[in-house]
């Protein structure tokens, strides 16, 4: 059990929001190899059209996507859950290279085994282009502050 990532499936409504909030936090933290170690080592993924299979694969995509995505803010929300399946409802920001920022919305499903490592995550994304002043999520970089507004209170 040393690689158990508490809260363990089966999963409550107060887990599940609990196991959310983890990954939003690790995803904030924009440290790919850290990541990764809440996944299986084989965990399988769909990220928009790409899929992709272990840990070295998901670090690679994560160092990719934090390349392009400058000033990277993420906030989740619980969707529904079961025994060892969450789906969540998501929202970043982030700016490109060019200085563009765009806002993505997406959602996901994740199963977990017993550890509460996800063995597979589906995730579809749209992206919508948004002016610096449209910017909703300006914290500083790292795990957003439980003090601020989540998806439902800005009316995402």
């Amino acid at each position: 059990m040393s690689d158990a990532r508490p809260p363990l499936p089966p999963f409550t409504r107060e887990t599940a929001i609990q196991k959310v909030r983890a990954a939003e936090n690790g995803w904030n933290g924009r440290d790919p190899h850290k990541v990764a170690l809440a996944y299986t080592p084989d965990s399988r993924w769909r990220n928009r059209s790409e899929f992709f299979t272990g840990r070295p694969a998901i670090v690679a995509f994560l160092e990719a996507k934090w390349e392009r995505e400058h000033e990277y803010r993420l906030i989740k929300e619980l969707w529904a859950f079961t025994e060892n399946r969450i789906a969540v409802r998501f929202a970043y920001e982030f700016h490109d290279a060019a200085g563009a920022w765009f806002r993505a919305y997406g959602n996901e499903n994740w199963e977990f085994d017993a550890n509460g490592l996800m063995r597979m995550r589906h995730a579809s994304i749209n992206d919508l282009p948004i002016t610096e002043n449209q910017r909703l999520f300006r914290w500083t970089p790292g795990p957003r502050p439980e003090d601020h507004p989540g998806l439902t209170e800005l009316g995402l």
